[in-house]
């Protein structure tokens, strides 16, 4: 009897794939031993769907914001610039239609945003989070974040 061969299932995407076998195969063990509850939420489909991230660190004032600036070509929301110390939080630097800031509270229980993990740190640094989102062609393929 001639052995059947598997069919290969096609995605429109190498995300689609990862999504489809992280519910198929993965998620069922995190289930059945509480993953879930003890280290990390769940992943959902923004958490496969985010766009890369860059984060950016240095000693202060060394041009961070101004690096980020540079980039997208003009301001964002929440970006100070000065001699002292003045990027005093965390900012995630994403696309949107309009030029808005989100705080980090909202931000991290979000289904739709990437950064449900920040929750296990707290109301002690979600308040030293925030989303800038604004329309840049290049906040299309990439978010970057801000630090202090």
């Amino acid at each position: 009897m001639p052995k059947k061969e598997p069919v290969a299932e096609i995605f429109e995407s190498v995300s689609d794939g990862l999504k489809q076998l992280y519910r198929s195969k993965i998620r069922p063990i995190e289930e059945a031993y509480k993953f879930g509850e003890f280290y990390s939420p769940y992943m959902n489909d923004s958490d496969f769907d985010a766009k890369p991230m860059v984060l950016l660190l240095g000693q202060y004032s060394v041009g961070k914001t101004s690096f980020i600036k540079y980039l997208l070509g003009r301001d964002f929301p929440g970006a100070h610039i000065g001699p002292e110390p003045t990027t005093d939080r965390f900012i995630a630097v994403m696309h949107g239609q309009e030029d808005k800031t989100t705080p980090g509270n909202a931000l991290a229980v979000s289904a739709n945003m990437p950064f449900r993990g920040l929750e296990m740190f707290g109301n002690g640094f979600l308040s030293k989070f925030q989303g800038a989102q604004l329309d840049s062609p290049l906040l299309h393929h990439v978010t970057l974040i801000d630090t202090p």
